[in-house]
């Protein structure tokens, strides 16, 4: 069994599964935090692992940049493989001046100027919401650790470079700009399962601070931190 983008086995695969965009991001959690971690995928080197933490079985699985890939890696751990509780582990560029680089952002909502939502056939807009069962863990988590993070809505968009359109976003109380999470949110939803996305915040598209790319893939440890303990919490 397996997918075109995934050589996992029925079983490989926890039912609690952590998503990072950079496929070394999950190299560096399942080698850092998890034991005995052992790799299901590489399929266009997009690795995927399995291990434990606390004593519970969990994976950890990249999933590449924006919604397209997101789209595909999340609707097969759901539907083939049975993912039940899905955590986005990104980076995002913050487009307030209350979201500084290396603020936690734990996304309530995610807007879009996406037409992902257009497959279900709705009469209207749907609004991605993340599963408050594991944004209240996830919150609950990071102040028993002493991390400073924020709870609101970001915008998922189609396009990195996208001039000021940030802007309006931002009006709105947008807090962050990302490529992901709205596609999580829509598959996770519509399979009735569980989902949320953290971010760290990478760089700053009001200031134009901006962080590495070896910081991005293993320096945000408070955000991999906080999404493992919600995910020992919830694994069966």
């Amino acid at each position: 069994m397996g997918t075109p983008h995934n050589a996992a086995n029925p079983g490989d695969i926890a039912p609690t599964v952590l998503l990072p965009g950079d496929p070394l991001r999950a190299q560096f959690i399942a080698e850092t935090y998890l034991e005995n971690p052992t790799r299901f995928n590489d399929v266009r080197n997009m690795y995927g692992y399995t291990g434990t933490y606390q004593g519970k079985r969990v994976s950890v699985m990249g999933t590449g940049m924006g919604i397209p890939s997101m789209g595909i890696y999340s609707y097969e751990l759901i539907r083939v493989y049975g993912a039940r509780n899905l955590i986005r582990i990104g980076t995002c560029g913050g487009t307030t001046e209350r979201t500084k680089v290396g603020d936690i952002i734990m996304a309530q909502g995610s807007c879009t100027d996406s037409h992902y939502a257009k497959q279900y056939q709705l009469p209207g807009t749907f609004s991605s919401l993340a599963s408050y069962d594991l944004l209240r863990r996830a919150a609950d988590v990071a102040d028993a650790k002493g991390f400073p993070y924020v709870v609101g809505n970001v915008v998922t968009s189609d396009m990195f470079y996208k001039g000021d359109a940030w802007k309006a976003w931002a009006k709105m109380g947008c807090l962050a700009s990302e490529m992901e999470s709205y596609a999580l949110y829509c598959n996770a939803a519509r399979a009735g399962v569980n989902a949320l996305a953290i971010f760290t915040v990478s760089n700053s598209i009001v200031t134009g601070e901006t962080s590495s790319s070896a910081t991005r893939q293993t320096g945000f440890t408070n955000m991999m931190e906080v999404a493992l303990d919600v995910a020992a919490q919830v694994a069966e």
